[in-house]
């Protein structure tokens, strides 16, 4: 069974995914800070027949990740991984503190590239597999009170289009979505969205996405129509 591995998949997007690749029959394995929230999600995928396993990993921190990767490299081939962990603070950028910018670049940069690097030798000895990036709509433009937030989302598109270049004569597919925001709990301690009640629901965009593999790059607007 090829497993895939899904950062940030304790909750909204990143479980919605676990659980819908679940049922596309891979062996997931679930990444997150939060293991009981993990857990959650396996034991739902184990209950509608699925495979998964959790492990508690910061993807900011390069040796943690590369322990992680090995250890998740003699569970089940690895065929694929989906950077989807991410890390927001808003407001005008004068107002921003030091950690929440070394926050956002270290989880939205510095997580991705990590854990690429970790996993792309184990791809490219079978020549096979898939990375897929979850980046957002502030990598393709900038937003107000979103400086910093988009200054990261533009490093992991430029990083995206690169690996695409990069691995073009390869049997890897690297994939980037760029999404808008979306009804999670993602916006539970900010006040820069008013109102989510016309986001899209994670499990929707979970859906597109699947359903979106021909196109590239897949961008999902935040508001339904």
């Amino acid at each position: 069974m090829k497993s895939l591995i899904i950062t940030g998949a304790g909750s909204g997007l990143g479980k919605e995914l676990a659980l819908l690749y679940a049922r596309q029959g891979f062996h997931i394995i679930l990444t997150g800070r939060t293991l009981a929230k993990l857990k959650s999600v396996e034991r739902e995928i184990k209950e509608t027949g699925g495979s998964a396993q959790s492990f508690s990993v910061n993807v900011a921190k390069n040796e943690e990740v590369r322990q992680f990767i090995k250890e998740a490299g003699r569970i089940h081939p690895l065929f694929g991984l989906i950077n989807n962990a991410g890390i927001g603070h808003f407001g005008p950028v004068e107002k921003l503190e030091q950690h929440e910018i070394s926050e956002m670049l270290d989880t939205n940069v510095l997580g991705p590239i990590y854990m690429t690097q970790a996993v792309l030798p184990y791809l490219k000895e079978k020549n096979e597999g898939f990375l897929m990036n979850i980046i957002s709509t502030a990598g393709l433009k900038g937003k107000v009170n979103e400086s910093v937030y988009a200054a990261s989302k533009f490093a992991v598109r430029g990083f995206t289009e690169s690996l695409q270049k990069e691995l073009e004569d390869t049997n890897i597919i690297v994939k980037a979505v760029y999404m808008g925001g979306m009804d999670t709990p993602f916006w539970d301690e900010s006040d820069h969205i008013k109102d989510k009640s016309r986001l899209r629901s994670p499990k929707e965009v979970a859906e597109i996405i699947l359903h979106s593999m021909d196109e590239e790059p897949i961008v999902i607007e935040s508001k339904r129509k």
